[in-house]
């Protein structure tokens, strides 16, 4: 767990926790959203986007702009620091970032094919790409798939702000002290968690284990409650004793959630977009 400790976010003890679900790119409920945050949000307070920023959405770009514009107004608030505000690494990133390295892949073909079905064309769009180009540079070799990922990555880079909040991801967020002997806190997640693995050995599942999340029905680890933005299910808003899903089917027709939390996890009010 410690030697990991940087891919987490520690929230401290703040008044408010503001979460926001998964975004997909949908650029007016995101605008929404931050309207209803600003006029809510207060010094000491922390914000949480809680993954998939991007995907299925066609701004992406637009997109990630906002959210570096409303982080730069948030920091204007006197008494606000950088670490107020976190961005989760959801399925949407982690796939951005694996095509970005796809010449890696052993099978880059079907890897491509796979992530196009998974909403990851858009983002591709976004910065200047194709699925055919994609593929037809996988014909071509590694060679050929690393000069077609250094073009995207530049196109990336080339936009102020991009690639560092790309990089800048966390697996997830938390107050109180991950496996305290006694449950309390909050712990902030993309979109699941397996529960019969400790909090510092979840990896991927953060992510992609949106079904175990279902079977939580009790504290998990030393969490009072574990809130995601992502239900791959879509089963919408959902809030149990020990779980919460801010996921109306945004990017899916539906409206984007936002939830305020105390730093135990309680529940202070909840809107949409």
């Amino acid at each position: 767990m410690m030697a990991e400790t940087h891919k987490f976010a520690d929230l401290g003890r703040p008044r408010r926790i503001w979460a926001i679900g998964s975004v997909h790119a949908q650029l007016d409920r995101l605008h929404a959203i931050h309207e209803a945050v600003w006029s809510r949000f207060q010094a000491g307070d922390r914000l949480v986007y809680l993954g998939n920023l991007v995907g299925w959405g066609a701004p992406g770009l637009e997109t990630i702009d906002a959210l570096l514009a409303f982080r730069r107004a948030l920091l204007s608030i006197r008494g606000m620091f950088p670490t107020d505000i976190v961005y989760l690494r959801g399925s949407q990133e982690e796939m951005w970032q694996k095509l970005l390295q796809l010449q890696f892949a052993p099978n880059p073909r079907e890897v491509l094919d796979w992530m196009m079905r998974q909403g990851v064309e858009t983002t591709l769009a976004a910065y200047g790409g194709s699925a055919e180009q994609g593929f037809a540079a996988a014909r071509g070799g590694a060679v050929s798939l690393g000069r077609w990922t250094a073009g995207l990555r530049a196109t990336m880079q080339a936009r102020p702000g991009h690639a560092t909040l790309f990089n800048a991801v966390r697996r997830a967020a938390y107050t109180g002290t991950p496996d305290a002997p006694q449950p309390g806190g909050v712990l902030f997640v993309n979109a699941g968690i397996d529960p019969s693995r400790p909090f510092g050995h979840q990896g991927d599942s953060f992510w992609w284990a949106g079904g175990a999340f279902a079977r939580l029905d009790q504290p998990y680890g030393g969490f009072h409650r574990v809130v995601r933005g992502y239900d791959p299910a879509r089963q919408g808003v959902q809030v149990t004793d020990v779980t919460a899903t801010l996921d109306a089917g945004c990017g899916f027709g539906g409206p984007l959630v936002c939830g305020a939390f105390t730093h135990t996890g309680d529940v202070l009010e909840m809107f949409q977009a």
